[in-house]
């Protein structure tokens, strides 16, 4: 299965009333699924406390989109190739809509890495204590329109890169970690 691009997600979440945007849904999976978090397929909903959404669920098509985003990033955080990159709009969006997605995704990321068990409290150590307070840093933020659009554009990439390959050395740093050190 291809994972849903992020109009086809957000298509679906509105026309479910799911109250979450797709970046944030996107992110928190990512998060659950970075730090070891095994639901399957057909529980990921649940595990991620979003039981209406799953209830909602009547439609073969709707249920296929979201098996479709587990699969694509239970694989993509998987790769040695780091496929992984997280689901934000596309380029024809404003580059204001992009960064706003961007923190939403950040923010579903860390609570997908508490959903599944992480205690972000505590911190990890080295490099993946540092990309979690970038994370979180990014989380909190609202970005302002910078002096030219070839700026913005140039920020918003570095910042994407940032999270792509910060979260692939989370993921491989909690896939590696002792369950106690990182667990509640």
């Amino acid at each position: 299965m291809r994972q849903p691009d992020f109009e086809t997600l957000s298509r679906t979440l509105d026309r479910l009333e799911a109250g979450v945007g797709a970046a944030e849904l996107d992110g928190a999976l990512a998060g659950f699924l970075c730090a070891g978090g095994a639901s399957g397929a057909d529980r990921w909903l649940q595990s991620l406390a979003l039981d209406e959404l799953d209830e909602t669920l009547e439609d073969a098509r709707d249920r296929a989109v979201f098996a479709a985003l587990y699969q694509a990033l239970s694989t993509d955080l998987d790769d040695p190739g780091c496929a992984f990159a997280p689901l934000l709009p596309g380029d024809e969006a404003p580059v204001a809509e992009r960064a706003a997605a961007m923190v939403e995704w950040c923010r579903g990321f860390l609570g997908g890495l508490g959903l599944a068990g992480v205690n972000l409290e505590a911190g990890l150590a080295g490099d993946g204590g540092e990309v979690v307070g970038d994370l979180s840093r990014i989380a909190m933020t609202e970005f302002d329109a910078g002096s030219s659009d070839a700026e913005d554009e140039e920020a918003y990439a570095e910042m994407v890169e940032y999270i792509r390959v910060g979260v692939m050395l989370l993921h491989q740093q909690l896939a590696r970690a002792e369950p106690e050190a990182t667990r509640h």
